[in-house]
Protein backbone atom coordinates (compact mmCIF):
# COMPACT_ATOMS: atom_id res chain seq x y z
CA UNK A 1 0.00 0.00 0.00
CA UNK A 2 1.44 3.54 -0.70
CA UNK A 3 2.06 5.40 2.13
CA UNK A 4 -0.43 9.12 1.74
CA UNK A 5 2.04 12.04 2.57
CA UNK A 6 0.72 14.49 5.09
CA UNK A 7 0.96 18.09 5.36
CA UNK A 8 1.25 18.96 8.72
CA UNK A 9 1.39 22.79 9.23
CA UNK A 10 2.89 24.93 11.95
CA UNK A 11 3.20 28.66 12.79
CA UNK A 12 4.63 31.12 15.55
CA UNK A 13 2.62 28.99 18.82
CA UNK A 14 1.57 25.77 16.68
CA UNK A 15 2.65 23.43 19.50
CA UNK A 16 0.94 20.48 19.02
CA UNK A 17 2.71 19.54 15.33
CA UNK A 18 5.21 17.01 16.74
CA UNK A 19 2.37 14.93 18.34
CA UNK A 20 0.00 15.00 15.31
CA UNK A 21 2.93 13.65 12.73
CA UNK A 22 4.12 11.02 15.25
CA UNK A 23 0.43 9.82 15.27
CA UNK A 24 -0.04 9.81 11.78
CA UNK A 25 3.74 8.32 10.92
CA UNK A 26 2.07 5.66 13.36
CA UNK A 27 -0.94 4.98 11.57
CA UNK A 28 1.16 4.40 8.21
CA UNK A 29 1.39 7.92 6.87
CA UNK A 30 4.26 9.87 5.71
CA UNK A 31 4.33 13.39 7.62
CA UNK A 32 6.06 16.53 6.71
CA UNK A 33 6.11 19.43 9.48
CA UNK A 34 5.91 22.48 7.15
CA UNK A 35 5.79 26.08 8.34
CA UNK A 36 3.32 28.50 7.06
CA UNK A 37 6.34 30.45 5.59
CA UNK A 38 7.08 27.65 3.62
CA UNK A 39 3.89 27.24 1.97
CA UNK A 40 3.29 31.35 1.18
CA UNK A 41 6.33 31.32 -0.49
CA UNK A 42 5.38 28.01 -2.83
CA UNK A 43 1.60 27.33 -2.04
CA UNK A 44 1.75 24.81 -5.20
CA UNK A 45 3.49 22.79 -2.24
CA UNK A 46 0.10 21.41 -1.27
CA UNK A 47 -0.37 19.33 -4.30
CA UNK A 48 2.50 17.02 -3.21
CA UNK A 49 0.34 15.91 0.00
CA UNK A 50 -2.89 14.07 0.21
CA UNK A 51 -3.72 15.18 3.74
CA UNK A 52 -3.31 18.10 4.80
CA UNK A 53 -3.60 18.70 8.83
CA UNK A 54 -4.06 21.85 11.02
CA UNK A 55 -2.92 21.23 14.64
CA UNK A 56 -3.40 22.18 17.91
CA UNK A 57 -1.36 24.91 19.61
CA UNK A 58 -1.83 29.14 19.85
CA UNK A 59 -1.22 30.10 16.35
CA UNK A 60 0.47 33.53 16.59
CA UNK A 61 -0.47 33.46 20.23
CA UNK A 62 -3.86 33.72 19.70
CA UNK A 63 -3.02 37.48 19.95
CA UNK A 64 -6.53 38.81 18.08
CA UNK A 65 -8.62 35.65 18.01
CA UNK A 66 -8.19 31.94 18.28
CA UNK A 67 -7.23 31.06 15.09
CA UNK A 68 -7.69 34.15 13.09
CA UNK A 69 -4.23 35.29 11.99
CA UNK A 70 -3.90 32.42 10.45
CA UNK A 71 -6.71 31.71 9.34
CA UNK A 72 -6.59 35.14 7.20
CA UNK A 73 -3.17 34.19 5.89
CA UNK A 74 -4.83 31.15 4.60
CA UNK A 75 -8.04 33.24 3.33
CA UNK A 76 -5.99 35.80 1.19
CA UNK A 77 -3.30 34.17 -0.19
CA UNK A 78 -4.11 29.95 -0.08
CA UNK A 79 -7.64 29.91 -0.81
CA UNK A 80 -7.18 28.20 -4.13
CA UNK A 81 -4.22 26.14 -3.16
CA UNK A 82 -6.66 24.57 -0.29
CA UNK A 83 -9.82 24.52 -2.42
CA UNK A 84 -8.00 22.76 -5.29
CA UNK A 85 -6.91 20.20 -2.48
CA UNK A 86 -10.73 20.03 -1.51
CA UNK A 87 -11.69 19.70 -4.95
CA UNK A 88 -9.17 16.75 -5.59
CA UNK A 89 -10.21 14.57 -3.01
CA UNK A 90 -8.49 14.98 -0.26
CA UNK A 91 -8.34 15.32 3.17
CA UNK A 92 -8.12 18.13 5.45
CA UNK A 93 -7.68 17.99 9.16
CA UNK A 94 -8.05 20.74 11.66
CA UNK A 95 -7.29 19.80 15.52
CA UNK A 96 -8.35 22.56 18.55
CA UNK A 97 -6.87 25.56 16.97
CA UNK A 98 -6.57 24.07 13.75
CA UNK A 99 -10.49 23.70 13.69
CA UNK A 100 -10.35 27.28 14.69
CA UNK A 101 -8.70 27.91 11.62
CA UNK A 102 -10.47 26.01 9.26
CA UNK A 103 -13.59 28.68 10.50
CA UNK A 104 -11.97 31.70 9.85
CA UNK A 105 -10.29 30.77 6.66
CA UNK A 106 -13.05 31.04 4.51
CA UNK A 107 -15.71 28.18 3.40
CA UNK A 108 -13.52 25.05 3.62
CA UNK A 109 -16.21 23.40 5.90
CA UNK A 110 -18.97 24.86 3.82
CA UNK A 111 -19.75 26.57 6.73
CA UNK A 112 -19.92 30.55 4.73
CA UNK A 113 -23.64 31.85 3.61
CA UNK A 114 -24.65 34.74 1.84
CA UNK A 115 -20.76 35.66 2.08
CA UNK A 116 -20.40 35.53 5.77
CA UNK A 117 -19.70 32.76 7.66
CA UNK A 118 -22.74 31.01 9.62
CA UNK A 119 -20.40 28.97 12.24
CA UNK A 120 -17.82 30.49 14.65
CA UNK A 121 -16.17 29.08 18.09
CA UNK A 122 -16.35 31.55 20.77
CA UNK A 123 -15.12 31.74 24.16
CA UNK A 124 -16.21 28.80 26.71
CA UNK A 125 -19.20 29.71 28.90
CA UNK A 126 -16.90 29.34 32.10
CA UNK A 127 -14.90 32.21 30.77
CA UNK A 128 -11.96 30.67 31.00
CA UNK A 129 -9.31 27.53 29.53
CA UNK A 130 -10.74 24.10 30.29
CA UNK A 131 -7.96 21.22 30.58
CA UNK A 132 -10.32 17.67 31.04
CA UNK A 133 -11.38 14.47 29.00
CA UNK A 134 -14.63 13.91 27.33
CA UNK A 135 -17.13 11.35 26.00
CA UNK A 136 -17.51 12.14 22.73
CA UNK A 137 -20.51 10.40 20.35
CA UNK A 138 -19.63 9.81 16.54
CA UNK A 139 -22.02 7.19 15.53
CA UNK A 140 -23.65 7.52 11.61
CA UNK A 141 -20.85 10.58 11.47
CA UNK A 142 -20.14 10.76 7.17
CA UNK A 143 -17.00 12.17 8.15
CA UNK A 144 -13.91 9.97 6.67
CA UNK A 145 -11.83 10.20 9.89
CA UNK A 146 -14.96 8.79 12.26
CA UNK A 147 -16.16 5.82 9.71
CA UNK A 148 -16.37 2.81 12.12
CA UNK A 149 -15.69 4.69 14.99
CA UNK A 150 -18.63 4.80 17.62
CA UNK A 151 -17.29 6.75 21.04
CA UNK A 152 -14.62 8.22 21.78
CA UNK A 153 -12.44 9.35 25.33
CA UNK A 154 -10.33 12.01 24.49
CA UNK A 155 -8.76 15.46 26.27
CA UNK A 156 -9.38 19.01 25.52
CA UNK A 157 -7.62 22.22 25.95
CA UNK A 158 -9.07 25.23 24.72
CA UNK A 159 -10.49 28.38 26.31
CA UNK A 160 -12.78 29.21 22.50
CA UNK A 161 -14.42 25.91 22.25
CA UNK A 162 -17.41 26.69 22.22
CA UNK A 163 -19.34 26.13 18.57
CA UNK A 164 -21.94 28.26 17.79
CA UNK A 165 -24.09 29.11 14.42
CA UNK A 166 -26.19 32.12 13.69
CA UNK A 167 -29.70 30.99 13.58
CA UNK A 168 -31.23 27.33 14.70
CA UNK A 169 -32.27 27.39 10.82
CA UNK A 170 -28.63 27.15 9.71
CA UNK A 171 -28.08 24.44 12.27
CA UNK A 172 -30.69 22.31 11.38
CA UNK A 173 -29.23 22.95 7.52
CA UNK A 174 -25.92 21.64 8.49
CA UNK A 175 -27.47 18.82 10.58
CA UNK A 176 -29.25 17.46 7.57
CA UNK A 177 -26.70 17.69 5.71
CA UNK A 178 -24.56 15.48 7.92
CA UNK A 179 -22.31 18.01 8.77
CA UNK A 180 -22.08 17.66 12.73
CA UNK A 181 -19.72 14.98 13.07
CA UNK A 182 -19.16 14.72 16.88
CA UNK A 183 -20.80 15.61 19.95
CA UNK A 184 -19.77 15.68 23.31
CA UNK A 185 -22.19 13.14 25.71
CA UNK A 186 -22.63 12.64 29.24
CA UNK A 187 -20.86 9.05 29.89
CA UNK A 188 -19.04 6.34 28.03
CA UNK A 189 -21.24 4.69 25.10
CA UNK A 190 -24.26 7.58 25.47
CA UNK A 191 -26.30 8.02 22.59
CA UNK A 192 -25.79 11.80 21.52
CA UNK A 193 -28.27 14.27 21.68
CA UNK A 194 -28.98 18.28 20.22
CA UNK A 195 -30.22 18.89 23.31
CA UNK A 196 -28.01 21.37 26.26
CA UNK A 197 -25.68 19.24 28.37
CA UNK A 198 -24.34 20.49 31.86
CA UNK A 199 -21.07 21.62 32.20
CA UNK A 200 -18.61 19.13 32.49
CA UNK A 201 -20.10 17.06 29.77
CA UNK A 202 -20.39 19.58 27.34
CA UNK A 203 -17.22 21.62 28.86
CA UNK A 204 -17.92 24.95 26.58
CA UNK A 205 -21.44 25.43 26.09
CA UNK A 206 -21.45 24.14 22.48
CA UNK A 207 -24.72 24.41 20.72
CA UNK A 208 -26.44 20.87 20.29
CA UNK A 209 -23.19 19.42 22.21
CA UNK A 210 -21.29 20.04 18.83
CA UNK A 211 -17.38 19.14 19.61
CA UNK A 212 -16.73 18.44 15.77
CA UNK A 213 -17.94 19.56 12.38
CA UNK A 214 -17.27 18.53 8.49
CA UNK A 215 -17.95 19.59 5.05
CA UNK A 216 -20.57 17.88 2.81
CA UNK A 217 -18.24 15.59 1.72
CA UNK A 218 -17.03 14.18 4.47
CA UNK A 219 -13.53 14.72 3.62
CA UNK A 220 -12.99 18.31 5.63
CA UNK A 221 -12.76 17.98 9.33
CA UNK A 222 -12.64 19.97 12.24
CA UNK A 223 -12.50 19.00 15.78
CA UNK A 224 -12.07 20.54 19.61
CA UNK A 225 -11.16 17.04 21.40
CA UNK A 226 -7.17 16.23 20.84
CA UNK A 227 -7.18 12.89 19.48
CA UNK A 228 -3.12 12.49 18.84
CA UNK A 229 -3.24 13.16 22.55
CA UNK A 230 -5.06 9.55 22.95
CA UNK A 231 -3.03 7.31 20.68
CA UNK A 232 -1.68 4.80 23.47
CA UNK A 233 -3.53 3.23 25.61
CA UNK A 234 -1.55 4.34 28.49
CA UNK A 235 -2.08 8.01 28.10
CA UNK A 236 -5.97 7.09 28.99
CA UNK A 237 -5.70 8.66 32.71
CA UNK A 238 -7.13 5.52 34.40
CA UNK A 239 -5.44 3.19 32.36
CA UNK A 240 -3.71 1.10 35.13
CA UNK A 241 -7.24 0.20 36.11
CA UNK A 242 -8.25 -0.86 32.68
CA UNK A 243 -7.85 -3.63 30.37
CA UNK A 244 -4.93 -3.58 28.09
CA UNK A 245 -5.76 -2.45 24.60
CA UNK A 246 -3.73 -2.20 21.33
CA UNK A 247 -4.24 1.43 20.70
CA UNK A 248 -6.03 4.71 22.59
CA UNK A 249 -9.31 5.80 21.06
CA UNK A 250 -7.85 8.90 18.87
CA UNK A 251 -5.63 6.41 16.84
CA UNK A 252 -8.60 5.32 14.60
CA UNK A 253 -8.81 8.96 13.67
CA UNK A 254 -5.37 8.86 11.89
CA UNK A 255 -5.85 5.56 10.67
CA UNK A 256 -8.57 6.07 8.63
CA UNK A 257 -7.24 8.87 6.95
CA UNK A 258 -3.79 6.94 5.69
CA UNK A 259 -6.39 3.91 5.01
CA UNK A 260 -8.55 6.28 2.81
CA UNK A 261 -6.26 5.73 0.19
CA UNK A 262 -5.05 2.44 0.17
Amino acid sequence: MARPRVLILRAPGTNCDMETAFAFERAGGLPESIHINRLLERPRLVDEYQVLCLPGGFSYGDDIAAGRILGNQIRHHLADALGRMKADGKLILGICNGFQILLKSGDLLDTVREGEPAATLALNDGGRFEDRWVHLDCRGSKCVFFQGIDTMYLPIAHAEGKFVVRSQALLDEMTAAGQVALRYTTGANENATAEPLPFPANPNGAMANIAGLCDRSGRVCGLMPHPERHIDFTQHPQWTRRDPAEFGDGFAVFRNAVRYFS
